[in-house]
């Protein structure tokens, strides 16, 4: 099987390393072979860890041959982002800066892969200070999409999907703090999950300062996959206790059953803008496919969509951009420092009041959006409310407002604290369509379900060839 290991889920290899059938040295050799062959296309992972990839894997067979206990994903290749903490290698966050700001010890999700027997072959590009929906840095350059080089792989875990997509390891880890798991998912065809808040341990053993609230608030971690049940396993892995995490929950991966049919409400065309016939096309799509399987399928939505995509804009411009601007200004590149003047133009930083203002409204919101969910189950959307970015829309004013457009369904899931699952449905042109399957809190488990309906229907990812 040597060649093809690579196209294999993360599910489907672990369960050839632990019975022995495929060594994890074998995994890790196929799939640092595959990134020669397609990571000069796409520029996703932009630091290897070739020997320290390989020993691992050497260990890893060793202690499969001396019959110790295995992790579940014993042996499997796996990326980290460059903004996420790994011993060893540099957290630069695309910044030239920071490039040499050497990781002292693990992130916990990095730490919980690592103890899982994941093996990481390598760390995979975002923008400057991930604040872009374009993975492109003046450090490491630009990340293609592996569908269209004309089109953004996605920000700001672009270099996290273009990897898995073109089949350079089954899983890579992301974060997410208004889109940034579920963008890159969409543009390249693949699935990525996002958690909600407090279900996986997410903070960096290096930031001595403290963060902005609203990154507290609206930022989770999540993997992508190209299957739903890798994103159930990884999340499985990823969801373990760290006690040091100030908002973690022990809750339960299965939460407890709901009535059946389980209600879904489809928002085709999200209110406040404009959304692409092919996105709200998938939406009905999907919708088809899970009223097939017997969930009971209405066009509805969830209430004060427009004020959720407002408080966003107000946490995020008055909160996070406020304190993260001047070190944009210093120490970003030019075409992310452009981004964000022109994204302040559009949403301009509040004053304080204004801002408090938006926490308490957050709250409030999330309660209307909880006891929705007495009556619904899951709430389908487009994960973008159009096709993905041309490179360098964002860098013009009417350009960024277009995107600011798009992004409004992505923003929702972040504003509350949601989950959301972003799975491919339908195609157009060069593209997979796709839509984002947002669960009440905590639940992930039933959007995981839902997403494999719909991917039962859809079919399977299949690792692509760069364009």
């Amino acid at each position: 099987m040597g060649s093809e290991l690579w196209r294999l889920d993360a599910t489907d290899l672990s369960g050839l390393i632990r019975s022995g059938q495929v060594s994890s040295r074998e995994a890790v050799t196929d799939v640092l072979a595959r990134m020669d062959e397609v990571n000069p296309a796409v520029n996703a992972v932009v630091r290897r860890m070739d020997e320290e990839a390989l020993a691992a894997a050497d260990q890893a067979d060793g202690a499969r041959a001396r019959g110790e206990v295995l992790g579940v994903l014993h042996g499997v290749p796996v990326t980290t982002k460059i903004n996420i903490d790994q011993k060893g290698h540099p957290t630069d966050n695309g910044v030239v800066a920071f490039k040499a700001l050497m990781a002292p010890e693990d992130a916990p999700t990095v730490a919980h892969l690592r103890k899982a027997g994941a093996i990481f072959v390598g760390r995979t590009n975002a923008p400057a200070f991930s604040m872009r929906l374009f993975s492109d840095n003046d450090l490491h350059g630009r990340t293609l999409n592996g569908r269209d080089p004309s089109r953004s792989p996605g920000g700001s875990s672009g270099g996290a999907a273009a990897a898995v997509a073109t089949g350079m390891g089954a899983i890579s880890l992301g974060n997410d703090i208004g889109g940034s798991v579920r963008i890159p998912a969409y543009c390249n065809g693949i699935v990525g999950l996002r958690v909600s808040l407090g279900r996986v341990p997410f903070y960096s053993p290096m930031v001595k300062d403290p963060r902005p609230m609203g990154s507290h608030l609206m930022s989770a971690m999540g993997p992508l996959t190209r299957t739903v049940r890798d994103a159930r396993l990884a999340l499985s892995v990823l969801a373990q206790r760290d006690d040091r995490d100030t908002r973690w929950v022990d809750a339960p991966l299965e939460g407890p059953a709901r009535p059946r049919p389980l209600r879904v409400a489809l928002v085709p065309e999200l209110p406040g803008g404009t959304t692409h016939p092919a996105q709200a096309a998938a939406v009905r799509r999907a919708g088809a496919h899970l009223a097939a399987a017997g969930y009971q399928v209405e066009e509805v939505c969830p209430p004060q969509i427009e004020q959720v995509i407002d408080v966003w804009h107000a946490i995020g411009s008055g909160d996070v951009f406020r304190m993260l601007a001047p070190h944009m200004e210093r120490f970003g590149d030019a075409d992310a420092v452009t981004s964000m003047r022109l994204w302040l133009e559009h949403k301009p930083i509040p004053d304080p009041l204004a801002v408090l203002e938006a926490f308490g409204l957050r709250d409030l919101s999330l309660f209307r959006w909880q006891t929705f969910f007495q009556t619904y189950g899951l709430v389908i959307m487009p994960t973008l409310a159009d096709l993905p970015p041309i490179v360098g829309q964002d860098l013009t004013f009417e350009g960024q407002g277009q995107l600011l457009n798009s992004i409004r369904p992505a923003l929702i899931c972040a504003t509350l604290g949601l989950a959301g699952l972003a799975v491919p449905v339908g195609s157009h042109s060069a593209f997979r369509t796709g839509v984002q399957i947002i669960p009440p809190r905590l639940r992930e488990d039933l959007a995981l379900e839902a997403g494999e309906v719909i991917e039962a229907a859809e079919g399977v990812v299949v690792a692509i060839d760069p364009a």
